[in-house]
């Protein structure tokens, strides 16, 4: 009885307080995109960031902006960061974190096109085989890499 009553206040209540009271009580977290990206010989695709920790190589990526389509969002760093335009474009999987309070999508997609450092933000990119993927690459890049390749 309580929960029908409950039902029925929160459905007669009007959007604008039951938008508020969601957004009052559930949590808030950045959505970003990353790419496991393959060239026509099946190379992957990585960037020296200045911005990344460690060696600074890893998959492109980056933040949605508010509202943005994933996919979208991801063509956009692409063309931001390396003026790469992309195919086939799939979700390889998600992952989330808990610090920062974090979605992110990971894509595997076929570049198009040759990519070239258009941002501060990139030191330098390279292709590297699947199974020859520079030591200094963090160990996590390296199993993201793996996971979006295989799959699974």
């Amino acid at each position: 009885m309580l929960k029908q009553l409950l039902g029925t206040l929160w459905r007669g209540a009007p959007v604008r307080a039951r938008r508020w009271s969601i957004w009052l009580v559930e949590p808030r977290f950045a959505v970003t995109v990353a790419a496991v990206v393959q060239n026509e010989a099946g190379q992957v695709l990585l960037l020296k960031h200045v911005f990344r920790k460690g060696s600074g190589w890893g998959i492109p990526g980056g933040f949605l902006s508010a509202g943005e389509n994933p996919q979208d969002g991801l063509r956009r760093e692409l063309c931001e960061e390396v003026n790469l335009e992309i195919d086939d474009l799939e979700i390889a999987f998600a992952r989330t974190y808990k610090r920062p309070q974090q979605v992110e999508i990971v894509y595997r997609c076929r570049a198009r096109g040759e990519a070239t450092p258009q941002s501060i933000e990139i030191k330098t990119l390279a292709w590297f085989d699947a199974e020859n993927l520079p030591e200094e690459l963090p160990r996590d890049q390296h199993k993201l890499i793996r996971r979006a390749l295989d799959g699974s």
